[in-house]
């Protein structure tokens, strides 16, 4: 699957981004694809050319191009549990600074940006968030619920917050539907309970599992926290989605 690099204008710069696709030249349907902190690394690239193998035309933009290029920290080839603790204290001033309305601004930018790509068909597109990755997919689809139509996320970052704006709080916005895939060891699975309970007064189509034996962070094959037969069900439980919702399969 071809890979490229790209630039997207934003209203504070550009970020920088990769997109994945088929290559023969038809027009495919949009995913927008949000990484967890760690950002755009090589196991991301693999990820969106698995996407782009069934079909579509992945977006994987580097949340943090405000602070620099990505990656915005060094990474090493393995993200172990001796150096996880390091990185996370670098990267969780970008974190906060990260607030609601940047994250709002920039969904704006890459939802404008990805359905403009002549590659990609007209029609809903479906938002992909992993770690913190899944609280910013399930805010862009609570701001843009006529155009997400699938929102995924797995092991997400803090739904359940006591903020007004936490992302469980804007539920009744979102009209796309949902799979949440939760770690059993995550500090997500201790509240699920409020999460489904939103979800279900708020009429969302939506499956919420815990995905057993597993920890925070269990796509990623480059961390410790990766568990295969996690992600094979995370595949499992992600292609259905996007086929019902994007390709009417």
């Amino acid at each position: 699957m071809p890979i490229r690099t790209l630039q997207i204008p934003t209203s504070d710069g550009q970020a920088d981004a990769l997109a994945a696709y088929p290559e023969h030249g038809a027009q495919h349907p949009g995913v927008l694809l949000y990484t967890d902190a760690f950002g755009v690394r090589p196991v991301l690239r693999n990820m969106a050319r698995e996407l782009a193998g069934h079909g579509y035309y992945v977006l994987v933009p580097n949340l943090f191009y405000r602070h620099s290029p990505a990656p915005v920290v060094e990474l090493p080839e393995h993200i172990g549990e001796e150096i996880r603790p390091a990185l996370i204290a670098q990267l969780m001033p970008l974190i906060e600074a990260h607030t609601t309305e940047r994250i709002l601004r920039d969904a704006d930018a890459y939802l404008r940006f990805l359905t403009a790509q002549p590659e990609v068909s007209t029609g809903p597109v479906a938002v992909i968030g992993y770690c913190i990755g899944g609280a910013y997919a399930m805010r862009t689809a609570a701001a843009h619920p006529g155009q997400v139509a699938a929102l995924a996320g797995f092991h997400p970052g803090p739904l359940l917050t006591d903020a007004r704006d936490s992302p469980h709080r804007l539920v009744p916005e979102i009209t796309a539907r949902v799979h949440l895939g939760i770690s059993e060891k995550d500090k997500a699975a201790e509240a699920p309970a409020e999460l489904y309970q939103a979800l279900d007064a708020a009429g969302v189509d939506h499956t919420t599992e815990i995905y057993p034996d597993t920890t925070h962070g269990f796509t990623m094959a480059d961390t410790d926290a990766f568990d295969p037969a996690a992600l094979q069900r995370h595949w499992d439980r992600l292609l259905p989605l996007l086929d019902r919702t994007l390709t009417n399969g």
